[in-house]
């Protein structure tokens, strides 16, 4: 903050399972007040969280303006003995009772996927992020199926530190990393095919979207990014605690911008493969949680191995969820 800054009040404000979060009101020297939001970390993953989304909200603030609260810096110090890592941006005081309008809104992140093109050309990051804690691997990948295999490995391994032993899960997980991602993803890179790595929030959910109360504009926050295939985005859209995006009108909006990518036929599993990251995202960060035996997103994804059958791992809860469609010829 500018020198002279005087701090009139700082309270707890929010609500995060990782982190402290608050919001700092300010007199900034030319005696105007201001207000900051304030999010502290601490313990493992917390640097990827912090620095993370620091870089992350820049590099979408300088493509997208006004999306994203603008990051102010981050840093760390010292409780004690702890390490705390922190991030300083401009607060939103932000309604969370009304959904995003969907053309709207799906206009804004079509836009975050069509000029949030790669540095590098290939997928990955500058530095790690984080979806929720747990830190998302961000080496630079030309080949999608790898990074996004790096990826489904993470969380896997996550999943399996915190969660009771399960064969028929660990088999699955297997038919996954050795079949599936190669013959489901690899084909948006053969037979002539490409796609062009684009920028993703990379935990784009109702909860990290809200309506500034005073501008009305749509705001999205707390992203771990990544420069991925921009289908993945939309994997978070089936999960069972979708209750917006989960709605037809948000993919058939978004699709007006930004086609599916060839096959265009597969679309529908590459979403059910991108849904199981979330899922089992969300499971490790919620040992025992619903979400690990939520094996229903496989379903139909047993044709790229037909020789086992991926959606068969013993206990299973139902998963509920309305099918995309849209304009375009997409499997059910």
């Amino acid at each position: 903050m500018p020198k002279g800054t005087q701090v009139v009040s700082a309270e707890s404000c929010g609500i995060s399972t990782w982190t402290k979060t608050a919001k700092i009101s300010i007199i900034l020297p030319s005696g105007e007040p201001a207000s900051y939001f304030l999010k502290c970390a601490r313990g493992t993953g917390a640097r990827a969280i912090i620095e993370g989304e620091w870089l992350s909200v820049s590099t979408i603030e300088a493509l997208v303006q006004g999306l994203v609260p603008k990051a102010l810096g981050w840093g760390q110090y010292y409780d004690d003995d702890a390490q705390v890592f922190f991030f300083l941006g401009d607060f939103h005081d932000m309604d969370f009772s009304v959904a995003p309008d969907p053309a709207r809104f799906t206009a804004q992140i079509a836009e975050l996927h069509r000029r949030g093109t790669s540095p590098t050309g290939m997928f990955g990051f500058s530095a790690p992020t984080a979806c929720g804690k747990m830190v998302r691997t961000v080496s630079w990948e030309k080949s999608w199926a790898a990074s996004f295999t790096a990826q489904l490995q993470d969380v896997i391994k996550y999943d399996k530190r915190v969660n009771e032993p399960w064969p028929e899960y660990d088999a699955a997980c297997k038919q996954l990393i050795d079949v599936v991602v190669p013959r489901l993803l690899g084909a948006l890179q053969s037979d002539g095919r490409e796609i062009v790595p684009a920028l993703i929030h990379g935990d784009l959910w109702e909860r990290n979207v809200g309506i500034d109360r005073e501008t009305r504009q749509i705001v999205v926050f707390d992203p771990g990014c990544t420069y991925a295939h921009n289908e993945m985005e939309f994997g978070t859209w089936r999960c069972s605690w979708a209750f917006h995006f989960s709605k037809p009108i948000y993919m058939e909006k978004y699709q007006h911008h930004i086609a599916p990518s060839e096959p265009v036929k597969e679309w529908d599993d590459r979403n059910k493969l991108y849904s199981i990251h979330p899922n089992l995202n969300n499971s490790a960060g919620h040992p025992g949680h619903v979400s690990r035996e939520t094996y229903a997103p496989m379903d139909g994804l047993e044709k790229y191995n037909p020789e086992k059958d991926i959606s068969v791992t013993g206990d299973r809860s139902p998963f509920a969820m309305k099918p995309f469609h849209s304009h375009f010829s997409l499997t059910k």
